[in-house]
């Protein structure tokens, strides 16, 4: 049965007030009352996971202002789109410390953008480490949404992400099922290798809204289904046995006439979606009010129509605002 409230994520911790995925983000979550929390990773070249939502780092940390690593900007293809800046597996895990992270958005998160310089970046197992903590200090069990990023584009320069992510679930006591684990990707085939593995965990299929998995589209060109087809029926009757659930882009449920959730639960799959955000920028049209980017707008009216779809799952920015508007 599903849920009577949707499981409240902290999608990279609490980004609409501090950087996304820094500690205090991380802690600010926990203390808002979220039943989970969300880190990205992705690989150093010498094999150590860091949450970061890219392997382009130039967005969320002072990379681009240290003349040290200058030499580094490059441009490479990820995932067949060129992408020019600092890319974690050309450092190593010792250079990426000397790192401090800022604000993706300054200019729609003025407040997070004045924790900008303060904070290191995170390891997989410091951010392990933190919610285990946290659990114990808020009194309550706190999960971790493990979101792989760019398998097949790591696997493909020798970094193997499954392997490593293996050993750090190991390492820091989540690999065997005591602790609420939630692993989820956009290739699927990342996610079979866990199973396999033997990590005891939910698995998510992550859903873009239009495209390809990058995976797929390596193995099988422009025959591989596209990630709406994978949500129709006959796409859901495929991932029965694979997966437990998809996580898709919140534009496809506010589409008129979604049946995704009903399609997916018929077949006992669970549904998450992403990302509930209040501020204008990230609203549907219709949902948006007055003040500019930055303003809040009717934010409440849109997730109401995501909790009615009877979601199983909600990312959000502000924990805050989702714990109080999902929960009740």
């Amino acid at each position: 049965m599903p849920r009577r409230s949707p499981l409240v994520i902290g999608h990279r911790g609490a980004p609409g007030y501090r950087p996304e995925h820094s500690r205090s983000s991380y802690e600010l979550a926990l203390a808002m009352g979220v039943d989970a929390v969300e880190p990205d990773i992705v690989a150093t070249k010498d094999g150590v996971l860091v949450v970061r939502h890219e392997n382009e780092i130039s967005g969320t940390t002072d990379v681009a202002h240290r003349p040290e690593f200058a030499d580094r900007k490059t441009t490479k293809r990820v995932d067949g789109q060129a992408l020019t800046g600092w890319f974690t597996e050309d450092f190593t895990w010792d250079e990426i410390a000397t790192l401090r992270t800022t604000e993706r958005i300054p200019a729609v998160r003025t407040t997070s953008a004045t924790f900008d310089g303060k904070q290191g970046v995170l390891r997989l197992t410091d951010l392990l480490d933190l919610v285990r903590a946290g659990s114990a200090e808020h009194g309550r069990e706190i999960g971790v949404v493990l979101e792989i990023k760019h398998a097949t584009y790591f696997e493909s320069i020798g970094l193997d992400l499954a392997s490593m992510i293996v050993r750090d679930l190991r390492s820091a006591g989540w690999a065997d099922g005591e602790l609420p684990l939630i692993i989820e990707a956009f290739e699927s085939t990342v996610l079979a290798r866990l199973r396999a593995m033997g990590i005891p965990a939910s698995y998510i299929y992550l859903i873009e809204a239009s495209g390809r998995p990058y995976d797929q589209l390596v193995a099988q060109g422009k025959a591989a289904a596209t990630y709406k087809e994978t949500v129709a029926p006959q796409g859901l009757d495929a991932l029965v046995g694979k997966v437990d659930g998809v996580s898709v882009n919140k534009r496809m449920l506010l589409a008129k006439g979604s049946t995704i959730v009903a399609d997916a639960h018929a077949r006992g799959l669970k549904v998450f979606t992403w990302t509930a955000r209040p501020e204008n920028s990230f609203l549907a049209a219709e949902f948006r009010g007055e003040g500019g980017k930055a303003a809040f707008g009717d934010y409440e009216a849109e997730w109401a129509v995501l909790a009615d779809a009877g979601i199983d799952g909600v990312f959000v920015d502000h924990p805050d605002l989702g714990v109080a508007f999902f929960r009740r």
